[in-house]
């Protein structure tokens, strides 16, 4: 490890009411994650459907969870703006706001190359006061790095330190190969294959809430007690199969099931949301068999 950040980092989901974000909802979502041992907080990812919010809401977010958290644990931000300067702002927002490190992902352009990446991404990581991570996932926001790029940037710009991924575990060693153990690599993915992805060298994961409870117990487990870890990783698995289908049917589906494991009551979507009968059904199997949060 180059950071010292490890373990779990569930990422949360945005709940709304009426009038924007739902504050009290969100402080809830805080104190369950961290009662179930989360390693530490990320917010305004994909999950947090950073797309669908205004950068006023964007802010709401980050400070009611900020709030929320106390610095009791870590908390990593997604930066999602679409400049240069946007991304600088909200770096600065969110470490006045107590992050411990930041996640930039790359500019909404399909057709940007590889050496234009790098040069946005330092010139944000230049502006930062805290280590910095790469959204890396190319399958889901169309642009990315090569293993050789991540490598490049960070010998350019030593505090970026992190690199988020989408991948299975046999990605991991060949970019921590590349980069030489340069920087930390977390995993996404729902924490699919959590105990692979360890074993290959990643330091963490960066799922959604749902089912952050037996992911942390698989996480700390690993070590002292394979079997019980895998044993835990089992109970998560079928949840998190059910739900890495899209990042849509991730952010309705988790959320509904994430909102009765915490005694919500109901939740607003904005649209689409993908909640036919059979998927609420499902939702509801899930809920009962994790139990509540």
């Amino acid at each position: 490890m180059t950071t010292g950040f490890r373990g779990v980092f569930p990422v949360l989901y945005a709940y709304f009411s009426e009038n924007g974000v739902d504050r009290s909802a969100m402080a809830r979502q805080v104190d369950a994650v961290v009662g179930a041992g989360a390693h530490g907080i990320a917010v305004l990812g994909l999950a947090t459907e950073v797309n669908k919010l205004s950068l006023a809401e964007r802010h709401v977010v980050l400070e009611t969870v900020a709030q929320a958290l106390r610095r009791r644990r870590p908390l990593a931000v997604t930066i999602a703006e679409a400049t240069v300067q946007g991304q600088i702002d909200f770096v600065r927002a969110a470490e006045r706001a107590g992050a411990a490190w930041v996640i930039l992902q790359p500019p909404p352009v399909r057709d940007v190359s590889e050496g234009e990446l790098i040069r946005f991404f330092g010139a944000v990581a230049d502006a930062a006061g805290v280590p910095v991570a790469i959204q890396n996932a190319p399958q889901y926001l169309g642009v990315g790095l090569s293993n050789a790029g991540i490598a490049a940037l960070h010998r350019a710009h030593p505090n970026v330190l992190l690199v988020k991924i989408e991948d299975p575990p046999r990605h991991v060693a060949s970019l921590i190969e590349a980069t030489a153990g340069a920087v930390d690599v977390f995993v996404g993915r729902a924490g699919i294959e959590l105990p692979d992805v360890l074993r290959a060298g990643a330091v963490g994961t960066i799922p959604a809430t749902e089912a952050c409870d037996r992911l942390v117990r698989s996480f700390d487990l690993l070590g002292p007690d394979p079997a019980a870890s895998e044993a835990a990783y089992r109970e998560a698995l079928p949840v998190l199969a059910f739900l890495e289908v899209s990042i849509n049917h991730l952010v309705t589906a988790g959320k509904e099931i994430m909102a009765r494991r915490m005694g919500l009551d109901r939740v607003l979507h904005r649209l689409p949301a993908e909640l036919t009968p059979a998927v609420r059904a499902a939702i509801e199997r899930h809920a009962v068999a994790l139990g509540p949060l």
